[in-house]
Parts: structure tokens; sequence; C-alpha cells
């Protein structure tokens, strides 16, 4: 089983490509907040443990985090890979995420990273603000936010994995049929 990692900001196109690639290459795809949801909501142990860190306005520590991903990637072996689409997010989830591939025999093979121009991210928040039923995505300053957070701790995580592992850059501008093949090609030339 291969480790898929899909990276760029809020409002990339993430989501569409992600959707393409588990229909394709039959892969599970992973939301790492969408998981978070789940465990909380299901009280897990980890979805307890998370309840409690975010109560008390703390960050869920790294060591919870790779406890999560582990059973991620046992609950998909049937499968041929996972795609984790939102994490790592930080340098040390990187290194986290890292020991956890080897620890499982499970080799990060792909990381995909939608490059996308603020100005462009920031009309298709807009975009999306007009469509969606959630209230999160109907605040402005909720999208300059999450823009923020990506360019002060995902982006710089990105370049750290640069260093790891090989990161294919992908121009999100332009239409998602011309992004969708250019990472099918990557991903059949890989294969």
């Amino acid at each position: 089983m291969d480790i898929i990692i899909i990276t760029g900001p809020p409002y990339s196109g993430k989501g569409t490509q992600c959707q393409f690639l588990k229909d394709t290459f039959n892969l599970a795809h992973v939301s790492t907040g969408d998981r978070i949801r789940e465990e909380k909501e299901n009280k897990t142990e980890v979805g307890k443990l998370m309840s409690e860190y975010a109560d008390r306005g703390e960050l869920v520590p790294d060591e919870v985090m790779k406890n999560l991903f582990g059973n991620v990637i046992d609950e998909n072996l049937s499968k041929a890979g996972i795609i984790l689409d939102g994490y790592p997010r930080t340098k040390p989830q990187v290194d986290t995420l890292l020991e956890l591939a080897s620890e499982k025999n499970t080799p990060i093979t792909h990381v995909l990273n939608i490059e996308v121009p603020t100005e462009e991210l920031l009309k298709r928040a807009k975009k999306r603000a007009a469509t969606s039923d959630r209230e999160d995505d109907k605040n402005e300053q909720t999208h300059l936010k999450r823009i923020k957070v990506f360019e002060e701790s995902t982006k710089p995580a990105i370049e750290y994995l640069k260093s790891k592992v090989n990161v294919l850059n992908i121009n999100g501008l332009g239409d998602i049929k011309g992004i969708t093949e250019t990472i099918s090609n990557h991903l059949a030339s890989k294969a």
C-alpha cells in the first residue's frame, strides 16, 4: 500500500483532485478535518483525547495524530493506497508521518503540491461562500485566516518535506480537467 499526500492552500482544488484519484486508482481518501470530526463525534479513544485538547484550546500532540494515522493505514490495507488530504501541516508532523510510514512499511510514493496565487484563492473563496451551506465558508475573515495559517505553517512544512521526499509542484490555475490530467500522467509514469 502506498501513501499519496495532496497538499496546497485552501481553495486550491485538493478535494476535487482527491475525488478523481480515489475513483480512478482505488485509493482511500482521508480528509484530516473530516476524520478528526468523525473521531470526536463517535467518541473514540482518540476522539476523546482530541476533544480534551480542543476544549483547552491546545493543538493535538503529534503522537495522538500518529496514532490516528496508524489506525487509518491499518483500516485501508486492502486498498491500493491512501490519499492524505490536509496532513502533514507542520514540520514536526512531517517527521511523525515519515516515521509512521517507515514503521508500517507503507512508503510515501507521491506528494502533489497544488500551487495557486493568493488573489485567485480569495476569488475562489468568495465563489464557495456564495454556494456553501457551511457558516464558516460565509465569513471572509475565516478565508483570510485559513490562507494565513497555510502560509505560516503548512507552506514551510511542504518546503521541509521537499528535503525528505520528491514533491511534484502542480500549477493549480486553469481548468480542472488539465490539472487532473497532469496529476494522472505523473502517477502513471511513476507506477
